[in-house]
């Protein structure tokens, strides 16, 4: 009896469409990667480093990431970020007609989890700032949820920075997850890609802290915008706003351009390799 209401409930709850399981798949992986990453950065700010460092911080953004993509890998593929969306796209991996789903998803899954950590540490954030919310300056909040640059980098800079390291997260995420290379045990790519992340982190954090995700920069900052911060979220460093959300795309589809150009167009046809596997034997079991 129980087993029929089960599966009466499940059959009633369960979703027809491939578009809008991806969609909820999508929203919960980057809500739990803003849980992870974003709750780390709260409790190293609010607790005045008490209880959080940047390698904490760097540890939060890895599990974060980490359980994200499990969370969503076997509905959606666990892109969980606009540039690795892009560059699926680009790589014929997802239909073009996908990809504003996919954002959509990515963008409110941050945004909503901008709202849990700020609820999660809300007496705590109070707490710290006297009920005065600060984008910029010693008591600074703001970067508990988005990026902002550190104060020796420029625009220009700051662009290159992401380029650079949203490209090498979506060239590593292809290469452990192209079934033509060397490959990795099934189950495993997300601990890998959330690896990634920690590589990243710690090579590439100074300028801006490697936020990497338009999704997860841009659904913060707005959240911060509405939440009480206002309009200087986007103001502070120059407009630094759009270059988190610009530079891991251009990143993302370059990656996705080389990783083709140097690796990709370079695998043997599967005929070939079957055929090479069957003189390989047959020249095992003649020297034998």
């Amino acid at each position: 009896m129980k087993s029929e209401t089960k599966r009466r409930l499940r059959e009633r709850c369960r979703l027809r469409t491939d578009i809008f399981k991806e969609f909820l798949a999508e929203f919960l992986g980057i809500f739990v990667l803003i849980l992870f990453g974003c709750g780390s950065v709260a409790q190293a700010v609010l607790s005045r480093g008490a209880l959080g460092e940047p390698m904490s911080i760097h540890i939060g953004f890895t599990i974060g990431v980490m359980m994200g993509v499990y969370v969503s890998a076997g509905v959606s593929g666990g892109h969980v970020n606009p540039a690795v969306s892009l560059a699926m796209v680009i790589l014929g991996k997802l239909p073009l007609k996908k990809l504003p789903v996919y954002l959509v998803a990515q963008f409110l899954g941050a945004f909503t989890g901008s709202c849990a950590v700020y609820t999660l540490y809300y007496d705590a954030l109070m707490d710290y700032s006297d009920g005065e919310l600060f984008v910029t300056g010693a008591n600074a909040t703001a970067n508990i949820f988005a990026s902002y640059p550190a104060k020796h980098l420029s625009l220009l800079n700051g662009f290159v920075d992401q380029v650079y390291s949203a490209g090498a997260l979506v060239l590593c995420i292809l290469a452990i997850t192209d079934k033509k290379n060397s490959g990795v045990p099934k189950g495993m790519e997300p601990l890998l890609i959330g690896l990634v992340i920690m590589g990243i982190g710690v090579a590439m954090g100074l300028n801006s802290g490697y936020p990497l995700n338009p999704a997860r920069d841009l659904g913060p900052r707005v959240f911060t915008a509405v939440a009480g911060w206002g309009p200087d979220v986007f103001r502070a460093g120059g407009c630094w706003w759009w270059i988190p959300v610009a530079g891991p795309m251009v990143g993302g589809a370059v990656a996705a351009c080389i990783y083709c150009l140097f690796i990709k167009f370079h695998h043997e046809e599967t005929e070939k390799q079957e055929e090479n596997n069957i003189q390989d034997q047959y020249g095992m079991i003649t020297l034998s």
